[in-house]
C-alpha cells in the first residue's frame, strides 16, 4: 500500500469530488491546495505512473445517450484466462473486465449502440476466443456514485 502525503490526498479528493469546471482548472485545483498549476499536474501525473489514480476523465452516461449496456461473462481455461481478458479488454466496446474465482473468471461489461451490436460482438469474441460469451442485461440500474474519501479532514 502506498502512503499519500495531504497534499496528494487533498488533490485526490478534489478531482474526484469537486473539479472545477473552468477554464484553467489546475491552477484552480492548485491554489486550493498551496500549489502552482505545473506543481499539480506533476503531482498527478506521479500518481499516474504510480497506479493510484488509474483513469482521470469523463464518465459518460452512455444509456442517456441511447447506448445498451450488460454484463458479460465466459468461462477460460485457468491457463490461458489472463490473455483472454487481455483480448477482451482491448475491444473499445469492453468498459471493465475483470478475472473471477467463479466458472465464469471473466466478466466483462460492454456498451454497444443497441442489442443486434451487443450480440455481433459476441459472436466476434466467441470467433476469436473460442469460447461462448453470455450476457446479462439489467433490469434496472442501482448507480452508485464512487467518491473515495483519503483527505485529511
Amino acid at each position: 500500500m502506498h502512503q499519500l502525503d495531504p497534499l496528494d490526498k487533498k488533490l485526490l479528493q478534489i478531482i474526484q469530488d469537486d473539479f472545477p469546471l473552468v477554464s484553467e482548472p489546475f491552477t484552480e485545483i492548485g491554489a486550493r491546495v498551496g500549489l502552482s498549476a505545473e506543481e499539480t499536474l506533476a503531482r498527478l501525473k506521479k500518481l499516474k505512473q504510480k497506479g493510484i489514480l488509474r483513469h482521470f476523465g469523463a464518465s459518460i452516461n452512455s444509456r442517456k445517450l441511447g447506448f445498451v449496456t450488460t454484463l458479460c461473462a465466459v468461462s477460460a481455461p485457468a491457463e490461458k484466462e489472463e490473455a483472454i481478458a487481455k483480448q477482451i479488454a482491448i475491444r473499445p466496446e469492453v468498459t471493465h473486465c475483470y478475472l473471477r474465482k467463479h466458472k465464469f473468471n471473466i466478466w466483462f461489461t460492454l456498451v454497444a449502440k443497441d442489442w443486434p451490436a451487443v450480440e455481433k460482438i459476441l459472436e466476434e469474441i466467441a470467433k476469436e476466443t473460442g469460447l461462448r460469451p453470455r450476457h446479462f442485461p439489467a433490469r434496472k440500474m442501482f448507480k452508485l456514485r464512487a467518491v473515495f474519501h483519503i483527505a485529511d479532514n
